[in-house]
């Protein structure tokens, strides 16, 4: 089954946006856009070093996607503006990034595949480090469930309960730069976010619990990861940014729907 490169384009799509859409609801209540912006475009300079030193592109990203999260991470609340810093940072390392692959010497690189993704050309390999990453992306989000959702509703309450937000915020930046390194194949550097905060923003719009929006957000982006695959069979289009335009869709038919409601009510 694993030898039709449909299927394992549609098993890498759901993984990755299963992972994401779990991830990404902590993204949107935390207001981390930038966050998530900062951290995914530094994967293209990931690519170029992976491709420079000759290692797997996964390990590269991973490596500089969690040196970008780490480093922002230890500048928060050093008195620079966070989206300042966070602009400086983001539009830094993609520049670097861009500039550093086309320099590298002896390669021909499609710098579409790596912003853009090409979830086609996924193999065995690329679905094991896909599945793998996004069960324990997934695993250690659930184990910290509580402690992280305290630490995002109330500080003061977190420290109140013993639970240290700072390390909560550690964790998530770790997980962030995982979720940035499998995901690079499927949609991307530059839609990466995208994956994180539309199907999250989302289920914010039908669900009253966070574990009810965690849920929806995760079903929404695997929806998404397959419904954009099969336009983009039928449309002859880039998968990625397919998978982001259902996502936006059904972002769109979810504010529509909110609207319905309350003019119902």
């Amino acid at each position: 089954m694993l030898d039709d490169f449909l299927v394992r384009a549609a098993l890498a799509g759901v993984g990755t946006a299963i992972a994401a859409g779990l991830l990404g609801c902590f993204v949107v209540w935390r207001r981390m856009a930038y966050f998530g912006d900062a951290t995914a475009h530094a994967a293209v300079l990931g690519v170029a070093l992976a491709l420079l030193f000759g290692t797997s592109i996964t390990l590269g990203v991973a490596v500089v996607a969690l040196a970008m999260a780490m480093l922002i991470h230890g500048l928060s609340g050093q008195g620079t503006s966070v989206d300042t810093m966070l602009g400086v940072l983001s539009h830094s390392a993609l520049a670097l990034g861009l500039v550093a692959v086309t320099l590298i010497p002896g390669q021909r690189i499609d710098l579409d595949a790596y912003l853009f993704g090409d979830v086609l050309s996924v193999t065995r390999m690329d679905l094991a480090v896909i599945w793998g990453g996004g069960v324990i992306v997934v695993a250690v989000l659930w184990w910290h469930w509580s402690a992280m959702l305290t630490a995002t509703l109330s500080p003061d309450l977190a420290y109140a309960a013993g639970i240290n937000p700072r390390r909560e915020q550690l964790v998530l930046t770790v997980l962030l730069a995982a979720v940035v390194a499998v995901a690079i194949k499927v949609v991307g550097a530059l839609l990466i976010t995208a994956l994180l905060i539309i199907p999250a923003a989302a289920a914010r719009n039908y669900a009253r619990t966070p574990e009810r929006m965690a849920f929806l957000s995760m079903g929404i982006g695997a929806l998404s990861a397959l419904a954009g695959l099969r336009l983009a069979v039928i449309f002859d289009t880039a998968v990625g940014p397919a998978i982001i335009c259902v996502a936006a869709t059904i972002f769109a038919l979810s504010i529509i729907g909110s609207k319905l409601r309350i003019l119902g009510t």
